[in-house]
């Protein structure tokens, strides 16, 4: 496999500037790969413990991380998968609960297994952890999968050492810590620009402040939209919660953020939401600090699911988004959301 090779013809057909650190991980991908996938049946056998089964890319927000390991992704030639992790961690939990109505309690040792005969190597985008079930479980949960000889891809933000940080009871998360310390090879990505928002500065589709300009804007890109198209009630049932969006018009939605991020939703809720839509309008985005951080979190794993679905969004906010403020303990990965904002509102993004 000449990575090297085929991502430079990659940036020379897509325009995109060579930069020496992202090639740098793509030749640390190359020789990831022969040693997991290219290697001969004796070496093989005899596991040599230097070559993590782990490859863990951390780096600030649009330097190319996704970029860098979507291309490596669409490489393989081996089984694999592609998911968000609040979706990999739903079918987990839907698994285990699935077992344990028919009595079975080894539910997790059945999950692992199912998952090795599918895929050889998993990819996780933005991996982050913020759900205090999921990180008591991690720990048994990733020991299994690095057990089945599973490889896992990761890009974050966020170092190893750093994952939910300050989190209620990250005493019961550092063993998944260790786990993936163990497991994985940790390189950085370093550049010094946001290259989504240098890519998309034309925000056609983020408008603010809150005004009547704004909202003539917002209102006539609207009817454009769902032009020709019919207006129904979506109705939504996720675990038995019942979603109704009153504004549907044939996969376009138009919501307010109250409805989305002022209600106690989550992944699968977000996941049902993107699974019906092909575009977003989102009224009264307001600015973030302490005494809304539960709204900004849920909006900050909406936008996640959203950029992971590839559905343009227009958005009306109270600031505008470079302005955009966090509460203290969204801080980080709200570099995140506000980076993919700038590619969901641009005019390029469609």
């Amino acid at each position: 496999m000449n990575l090297k090779k085929s991502y430079l013809k990659l940036c020379k057909d897509k325009d995109l500037e060579i930069n020496k650190n992202q090639i740098n991980i793509v030749q640390k991908l190359t020789e990831y790969y022969n040693h997991h996938f290219n290697q001969s049946f004796i070496k093989k056998i005899f596991k040599d413990k230097k070559n993590k089964l782990g490859f863990y890319l951390v780096g600030d927000v649009g330097v190319g991380k996704t970029m860098i390991l979507n291309f490596f992704f669409e490489c393989l030639k081996e089984k694999k998968s592609r998911l968000h992790f609040n979706e990999f961690m739903i079918k987990f939990h839907d698994f285990i609960f699935e077992n344990k109505k028919k009595g079975n309690e080894n539910g997790l040792e059945k999950f692992v297994k199912n998952l090795s005969y599918k895929t050889k190597i998993l990819y996780f985008d933005e991996f982050q952890v913020t759900n205090i079930v999921d990180a008591m479980i991690l720990g048994k949960l990733f020991e299994r999968i690095f057990d089945e000889n599973i490889k896992v891809i990761f890009s974050s933000n966020i170092n190893i050492k750093d994952l939910y940080k300050n989190g209620l009871q990250r005493d019961q998360f550092i063993p998944f810590l260790k786990i993936l310390e163990k497991n994985c090879t940790e390189l950085e990505l370093n550049i010094e620009e946001d290259y989504r928002a240098k890519k998309n500065i034309n925000l056609k589709r983020f408008l603010s402040p809150i005004d009547n300009s704004s909202n003539f804007k917002f209102n006539k890109f609207f009817r454009k939209t769902t032009k020709n198209k019919k207006q129904s009630t979506k109705s939504l049932e996720v675990k038995g919660r019942k979603l109704v969006f009153e504004n549907f018009y044939e996969g376009v939605l138009k919501i307010s953020f109250d409805e989305i991020c002022n209600r106690n939703l989550g992944s699968e809720d977000y996941i049902e939401i993107a699974s019906k839509s092909d575009f977003i309008f989102i009224d009264n985005l307001p600015n973030f600090n302490e005494s809304n951080s539960n709204q900004q979190q849920r909006f900050i794993t909406f936008i996640d699911i959203i950029y992971e679905k590839k559905i343009p969004l227009m958005i009306k906010s109270e600031v505008e988004l470079n302005l955009l403020q966090t509460s203290d303990s969204m801080k980080e990965p709200f570099k995140r959301t506000v980076s993919r904002l700038y590619e969901l509102t641009s005019q390029n993004f469609n």
